[in-house]
């Protein structure tokens, strides 16, 4: 996150480079730094220990504002490198608790700058929130979260004597830095814990905590369990019991399970791996140092990794080497969890579709069966999850001319999709079937074509077309959009055949009255199902 560039110039030529508030003594490569530290860091994120000589994991504004050298305002500081220390001790300073460590490598000290000049040159620290230069006029909404973040995620720890106490506080650690770049809020990503060790336990749902402040909390909490890391059963566990909507699972929210493991599982992982697939639940695996040579006698199936994730395509699992510095690891495992696109296994054809209708508004409709084809559009439409993140609904309006009612990304719920298929008007006019189909594919599927959604179409008309339908329908399923024609009253089979996609038999529909469309339905949305599913094999 690059700052915005400004200098400033006093007296002194030494130049201070501005870090952000998350920069640790680690990230810092000189003996000797001047550096710059950003206003208004947030007090509670910060890991200081020791007082006076900070362990380099610490973050340098942390320790700099603990020790009384700046204030939350922020300013110059000069760190000072060191050899590692034992037995820091814990002391509370300028209301920040610091922890006790009983030993680390490095070290480093901070003593206030005098007048310098000041260079704000942005450092690729990762930090939870790119500053801008200047304040801006409305701070992010908080308590709203990162709203492109979409996702109900559990991460799932390992509490085994694999792990042993340690190495659990440095997993809690690189945990609570994932939840808080997350971006937390109600909008945002919900998440809880699991801990795995003999017997699972849910240490806490996601409805328990809104805030990146309360889980940070809940995560330092959490006590060591110890047992044999059991990991196919405590997935297994999460996948059935976690994810439930009195727990605060949302509707139409990706459901992810990030499994931490230390070595390898003692108990077979593959099977808690199709139950999460069964529910809908995405797995990932941090696998973090790879089981030693002796140890892999003791793995039950080498492969677990690929047998447990959503799709062994490389992109649910994730390797570090050891839970030392971890922290360059947090900003890709977050980019990961936030692309909704790749969560296959939360993909069903009711989440990840795109339906347009295409209604006939022809004088021989007339107004009340055209109200009949309204309700079948909306019935249709009911059945689907229509979110920002999920499937989406739009629909044109077509006599010789083509009407766009409303686009896909007009609406973002279902409330508003009902309300404005409710509120279309009739057109009356002629009927040119082929020139709708065109304009369709354009105006309407032109825009997300090469967005992650099945694309279907669905015609309705009750009469023969004026212009040739069979081109630009071919043109249409060539687009990649599957078509459905549904015909009424004396709309012609083969015309309806002709637009169809193949098996024509099983995308054409007839009825003679109006009344009929009603009985279509269920069968309608099977096939967009069965579609969705045949493309995905």
């Amino acid at each position: 996150s690059q700052m915005t560039p400004g200098c400033f110039s006093f007296s002194s030529p030494v130049v201070s480079t501005a870090i952000t508030c998350f920069t640790r003594g680690l990230d810092l490569r000189k003996e000797t730094e001047e550096v710059l530290c950003p206003a208004n860091c947030p007090l509670w994120q910060f890991y200081v220990f020791g007082d006076g000589v900070y362990a380099s994991l610490s973050s340098v504004c942390g320790a700099a504002i603990h020790r009384g050298v700046i204030t939350n305002a922020g300013g110059p500081v000069k760190v000072q490198t060191l050899p590692g220390q034992e037995n820091y001790p814990a002391v509370n300073a300028n209301g920040i608790q610091s922890q006790v460590l009983t030993r680390w490598a490095s070290s480093f000290s901070v003593t206030p700058t005098k007048n310098v000049a000041l260079e704000a040159v942005g450092r690729s620290v990762s930090t939870a929130r790119p500053s801008t230069g200047k304040r801006p006029k409305k701070p992010l909404d908080k308590k709203a979260g990162n709203k492109d973040c979409k996702a109900d995620i559990a991460f799932l720890v390992d509490g085994s004597y694999n792990i042993g106490q340690r190495r659990f506080n440095l997993q809690k650690n690189f945990v609570g830095k994932v939840a808080v770049m997350l971006g937390i809020g109600t909008e945002g990503p919900h998440i809880g814990v699991v801990q795995a060790s003999e017997h699972p336990k849910i240490e806490f749902y996601l409805k328990n905590f809104t805030s990146a402040k309360e889980v940070l909390f809940a995560i330092k909490e959490l006590g060591f369990r110890g047992g044999n890391s059991n990991t196919g059963k405590a997935l297994k566990h999460t996948a059935q019991k976690f994810f439930s909507l009195e727990n605060g699972a949302r509707k139409g929210i990706p459901k992810i399970i990030v499994v931490f493991l230390d070595g390898w599982p003692s108990d077979d992982i593959e099977e808690a791996g199709i139950v999460a697939r069964e529910f809908g639940v995405n797995v990932f695996i941090v696998s973090v140092a790879k089981p030693t040579t002796e140890e892999l006698g003791m793995v039950q199936d080498i492969a677990f990794v690929d047998k447990a994730v959503c799709r062994n395509n490389g992109f649910f699992s994730y390797n570090m080497p050891s839970w030392f510095g971890t922290t360059k690891y947090v900003k890709p495992l977050v980019q990961k969890l936030c692309s909704h696109e790749q969560m296959l296994c939360s993909k069903t054809c009711y989440n990840s579709v795109n339906i347009a209708f295409l209604v006939d508004g022809s004088s021989s409709v007339g107004d009340s069966n055209f109200r009949l084809v309204l309700e079948f559009i909306s019935n249709v439409a009911k059945a689907f999850e229509i979110s920002d993140i999920g499937s989406k609904i739009a629909t044109v309006q077509f006599t010789y001319d083509q009407r766009t009612e409303f686009g896909f990304t007009d609406y973002t719920t279902k409330e508003k999709v009902l309300s404005a298929i409710r509120n279309i008007r009739y057109m009356s006019g002629g009927t040119a079937t082929g020139d709708a189909i065109s304009f369709t594919t354009r105006n309407v599927f032109g825009p997300v074509k090469d967005g992650p959604n099945k694309n279907f179409l669905v015609i309705l008309t009750d009469g023969q077309s004026y212009d040739d339908v069979r081109g630009p329908a071919a043109a249409a399923q060539k687009a990649g959009i599957t078509v459905f024609s549904v015909g009424v009253a004396w709309a012609p089979l083969d015309d309806l055949k002709d637009m169809a996609s193949e098996p024509r038999d099983s995308h054409t529909f007839f009825t003679r009255e109006f009344t009929g469309l009603e009985q279509m339905i269920p069968d309608i949305i099977r096939g967009i199902c069965k579609d969705f599913l045949d493309s995905k094999q």
